[in-house]
C-alpha cells in the first residue's frame, strides 16, 4: 500500500500526537507541493487551528517550568496567529522547517521545529513534537530554542531520553545546514506568494 498522494490545492491536516496516541493539536495546511514523502503546505495567519490548553485553563507557558508537561491538557478552538508559515514536512526527518513570514508577505525567519515523524495517513502528516527546536535566522546565525522545556519533558516522560538524543542530533545537521547556507537555508522559496484565489485551509468538522 502506497502513502497517500496530495495534489496542489488540497487541504491536508497535520496532527501532533502525544506519547499516549492521543491527538494533541491539528493545524490544517494548503498543499503546495507533494512527491508522497516531502510536503509543502501553507498555513496563513488566522486560520482556525485546534490547539490545546492545560486542563485548568492556563495557557503552556502559563505554567511554572515543571507543570507544564505534568498538568493534563485539553484541546480548544484557537486560530494561528501573527504570521503566516509555509512548512517543509518529510516523512524521513525528525523536523519541519517554517518560513515564517508578516502580513504583508515579507520573509522573517525560519523555524526548525524538530519531531518525532510517525508517517502520514489520508488525511495529512503525522508527528509528536519534540519540545526542542532551532531558530534560524537571514544570514544562517541560529540558535536553539526550549533546551529547559526539553530537559523537563524527558523527567515528565514526555519524550524519552533517547528521543532527545536524537532530536538533537538533528538540531545538530540542521544548524550544519544553516552555517553552510545550503537548501533549505540559501533562500529557497523565500520569496513564496500563495495563489490568492485559494481561500484558507480549513478544519474537517467534529474535531472538538
Amino acid at each position: 500500500m502506497h502513502d497517500p498522494l496530495w495534489t496542489p490545492g488540497d487541504t491536508v491536516v497535520e496532527r501532533f500526537l502525544r506519547p499516549d496516541g492521543s491527538i494533541g493539536q491539528h493545524h490544517p495546511l494548503r498543499v503546495i507541493a507533494d512527491d508522497g514523502t516531502v510536503l509543502l503546505g501553507w498555513l496563513p495567519a488566522d486560520t482556525p487551528i485546534v490547539g490545546s490548553r492545560l486542563a485548568d485553563g492556563r495557557l503552556f507557558r502559563e505554567a511554572p517550568l515543571e507543570e507544564r508537561f505534568r498538568v493534563p491538557r485539553v484541546r480548544v478552538a484557537d486560530f494561528w496567529r501573527d504570521t503566516s508559515t509555509l512548512r517543509r514536512i518529510a516523512d524521513d526527518e525528525w523536523s519541519s522547517v517554517w518560513w515564517f513570514f508578516d502580513a504583508d508577505g515579507h520573509f522573517l525567519n525560519w523555524y526548525v521545529n524538530l519531531e518525532v515523524p510517525l508517517g502520514r495517513t489520508p488525511s495529512g502528516p503525522d508527528r509528536i513534537d519534540g519540545i526542542l527546536d532551532v531558530a534560524v535566522e537571514p544570514g544562517g546565525r541560529w540558535q536553539w530554542k526550549d533546551e529547559d522545556e526539553a530537559e523537563e519533558a524527558v523527567l515528565a516522560g514526555r519524550i524519552t531520553a533517547g528521543q532527545l538524543e536524537r532530536l538533537r542530533a538533528e538540531g545538530e545537521r540542521i544548524g550544519a545546514l544553516a552555517d553552510a547556507g545550503r537548501f533549505p537555508f540559501d533562500g529557497t522559496w523565500t520569496d513564496f506568494r500563495p495563489d490568492p484565489d485559494w481561500p484558507a485551509p480549513g478544519l474537517p468538522d467534529g474535531l472538538l
